[in-house]
């Protein structure tokens, strides 16, 4: 959901500059990877049989590697709408 900036301008018509959209890029890429390592270290955990409270630390993980991802999906979408290439 775009919300408005401080000087009450849409958020959606700003354009990121190019030297810091590459920038920017560059750590989303960053962030997508490490968190695969994250997601499919939490698919390998959920494959093994864990105690309490083991388990519900998992489940824990799960629902933060959930949000992570959504953002960082956010994340790219919005600098792909803010930048020209």
């Amino acid at each position: 959901m775009q919300k408005p900036l401080e000087d009450g301008t849409d958020a959606s018509q700003e354009s990121i500059p190019e030297d810091l959209a590459l920038e920017i890029r560059r750590l989303a890429h960053d962030l997508s990877n490490a968190l695969e390592i994250i997601v499919q270290t939490s698919y390998l955990l959920s494959t093994a049989e864990l105690k309490e409270p083991a388990s519900a630390w998992l489940g824990m993980l799960d629902s933060g590697v959930n949000k992570c991802l959504d953002i960082n999906l956010e994340l790219r979408k919005y600098i792909k709408s803010h930048t020209s290439r």
